[in-house]
């Protein structure tokens, strides 16, 4: 469902202080008490895409300064808007704020903050609280408003650029100057000041500021994980710079960190003791040993049939087991954190299914150059139709752009192409055709007003989400179906009527690869009476900037009721889908960051693979099914060292592959525990 702040060196803000708290409008005595001392205005991007705007004024009042911000933006036809409001004195102290609205199309937020002496009172929606008044801090909430995030600098830059910033309603911020770039925008070029901001939301968000400490430019991701950008007026030509720039930067700051988390960088390294569970199939082999020289597997066996050569680092995993390298073949891979996160979980390679170009390429580089943290990235290229409810900036609305953007996307290095929800049959066609002359392959949703049937027909080889396989399951509706009647159809799906068997046997003979992301559709099943952490305890162990928007939910329900048996409809379809022998592979769509590939693999057992073959649907399925299967997706000599430690046995325990303590990505041996705490999770 996602990087950002910065401002200017010591030096020049102890010589220029007084810049940093005086609007460009500079505040004089004369002025009338109500004289508007600065204004601006932001437009809102989502994937690059306009979507709304932002606007700000703020005024003299008396002895203080009034702000008042406009923030307002459609997503996918939905209205998300939000209004908030921040007193404080010259020098940004802040004296009250208060925010309400939509933080995301289905996240709200009602929260203020009034400081009185010595204390700091704090309400969420109805009810109150009191804290002690820390000697500095500052007031902000949340991604948005990004005048906030302005105005937070501005505060931390007057107040001594301190380490660590207390915030209300809650939570700390660290703010760190990380550069400068230069844009070129309205016809010249400009230097800005690139920061990073921690902690308003889960990682780094990257600002932009010209000299006068205008904020220009934001680079962040919504309450949705949705990569999203703010960018003043005037600049909005420069967003893919930003957006670019944002990536390199922020998986610079992880490689620095990597260099911190204990592991190995030996040359030559030996593996022995462990249980083996290579990924081909074949049985486990106990006291097992991998040699591995800069990064490839040079022999792999029994211990007593491989020869250690001299001068090896050779670590004892008496007691563990070790796995092929996973993969997630549902990454949304929008803000750097997730590098370490897939990493900590055991994850040496992603397939993103749709993401920023700029963004993605930077990020993708960097980890292939050895200059970021994270998993190798096999890239698939988003297209979208317009409508209300596209989606980007990727535009296929004739075959011709259908072409361009395929071709735009191979010469990027992509490996495939992703169809998004408002593409039409024609221009799907058009993609496929393109994407298989050039050796791509198409994957992606079932766009509106289409099925399942129509797109596979016309070259689409791989469906994204399993409710697009129910959907030509399920018995026939009329068009004008409610949505209830679609969903207790759903829900009712008999796996032996005709409608199903057409689909296992259409899915079968086409070659059809589906990724579920059932552990998503799981979620929707959470209740007060079933909380998230009954069936996904990794919520218990995420940062504190996620927990919240991923634990709260709403009392059981006739809707709920209905989640829940759909979710278990799904499950069996799964089943079905298995046993037919239609490839599945595990993928996630972010949800839980790390965690949720685990509950994929769990509830692949639960519908019926064996511990083995649950496995392989996160190793070998998604290695062949990208082509890469000779280099990776097993444990054998000749291939790419990604490797996974565990502690326990899967084969016993299919829920023991979340208990990972080493994973060797890249040449390196990383600690998973560290990983886990370098973006601030609980390991």
């Amino acid at each position: 469902m996602k990087a950002f702040s910065r401002l200017r060196p010591i030096v020049y803000l102890a010589l220029t202080i007084a810049a940093l708290i005086v609007f460009p409008a500079a505040l004089q005595p004369s002025e009338p008490s109500s004289a508007i001392v600065e204004r601006g205005n932001f437009t809102l991007h989502k994937f690059e895409q306009p979507i709304g705007e932002e606007t700000y004024q703020i005024t003299r009042d008396g002895n203080s300064l009034s702000v008042k911000m406009d923030f307002k933006f459609t997503d996918r036809g939905t209205a998300v808007p939000l209004v908030a409001t921040f007193r404080g004195s010259q020098d940004f102290t802040p004296e009250a704020f208060e925010i309400k609205g939509h933080t995301s199309r289905q996240s709200l937020i009602d929260e203020a903050v009034e400081v009185q002496p010595g204390k700091v009172r704090v309400r969420n929606h109805e009810k109150w609280t009191d804290a002690v008044a820390p000697e500095e801090f500052f007031t902000i909430a949340g991604y948005a408003p990004a005048t906030m995030q302005m105005l937070l600098v501005r505060y931390w830059a007057g107040h001594g650029s301190p380490a660590e910033l207390a915030t209300f309603p809650t939570g700390h911020v660290k703010v760190e100057r990380r550069g400068t770039d230069t844009v070129h925008a309205d016809g010249k070029d400009e230097t800005l000041d690139r920061y990073t901001v921690e902690g308003l939301i889960w990682g780094r968000e990257t600002l932009w500021f010209d000299s006068r400490q205008n904020l220009i430019a934001a680079v962040t991701v919504d309450a949705e994980f949705d990569h999203f950008e703010a960018i003043r007026s005037g600049y909005e030509s420069a967003l893919p710079v930003f957006v670019g720039r944002s990536g390199a930067d922020g998986m610079a700051a992880l490689a620095d960190i990597s260099k911190g988390i204990s592991g190995s960088r030996a040359e030559t390294l030996a593996l022995v003791g462990a249980t083996l569970i290579d990924g081909t199939g074949q049985p486990a082999i106990p006291d097992a040993a991998i040699l591995i020289h800069k990064g490839r597997i040079i022999a792999v066996g029994p211990r007593a049939q491989v020869k250690i050569p001299k001068n090896t680092t050779v670590i004892d995993e008496h007691g563990k087991t070790i796995l092929p390298g996973l993969w997630d073949m549902h990454a949304h891979f929008e803000q750097v954190e997730w590098g370490p996160i897939y990493l900590a979980a055991g994850v040496t390679t992603v397939r993103d299914c749709g993401n920023e170009f700029e963004f993605i390429t930077a990020v993708r580089d960097a980890i292939a150059n050895g200059r970021g943290l994270g998993p190798r990235l096999l890239l698939a290229g988003v297209v979208d139709g317009s409508s209300e409810y596209a989606l980007g900036v990727q535009r296929v609305d004739t075959p011709e752009q259908a072409r361009r953007w395929v071709d735009r996307y191979h010469r990027a290095g992509f490996q495939q192409m992703k169809i998004y929800s408002s593409v039409k049959l024609e221009e799907v066609k058009a993609v496929a055709d393109e994407a298989h002359r050039l050796g791509m392959t198409v994957t992606g949703h079932v766009p509106e007003g289409l099925n399942a049937y129509q797109v596979i027909e016309t070259g689409q080889d791989q469906i994204n989400h399993i409710h697009y396989i129910a959907d030509i399951m399920r018995a026939n509706l009329p068009a004008d179906a409610s949505r209830a009647d679609r969903r207790k159809a759903v829900a009712d799906i008999d796996l032996n009527s005709a409608e199903a068997r057409k689909a296992l046997s259409f899915l079968k003979a086409h070659g059809t690869v589906i990724d579920p992301t059932v552990a998503l559709y799981e979620f929707l099943t959470a209740t007060t009476a079933k909380p998230v952490a009954s069936f996904e305890p990794g919520v218990t162990k995420v940062a504190p900037e996620l927990a919240e928007q991923l634990t709260e939910v709403e009392p059981p329900s006739p809707a709920s009721e209905m989640n829940q048996k759909i979710f278990e409809k799904d499950l069996a379809i799964i089943g079905a889908l298995h046993r037919e022998g239609v490839r599945i592979v595990a993928g996630t769509d972010q949800t839980v960051p790390g965690y949720s590939l685990h509950r994929e693999i769990e509830l692949y057992a639960q519908a019926g693979f064996t511990p083995m073959e649950a496995i392989q649907a996160a190793t070998l399925v998604p290695a062949q099914v990208m082509g890469v299967d000779k280099e990776v997706g097993t444990v054998e000599k000749g291939k790419r060292a990604d490797l996974v430690v565990l502690n326990g046995n899967p084969l016993d325990d299919i829920r023991n592959t979340r208990n990972v303590e080493y994973v060797i990505t890249n040449g390196v041996m990383y600690n998973s525990a560290e990983l886990w705490k370098s973006v601030g999770f609980k390991p």
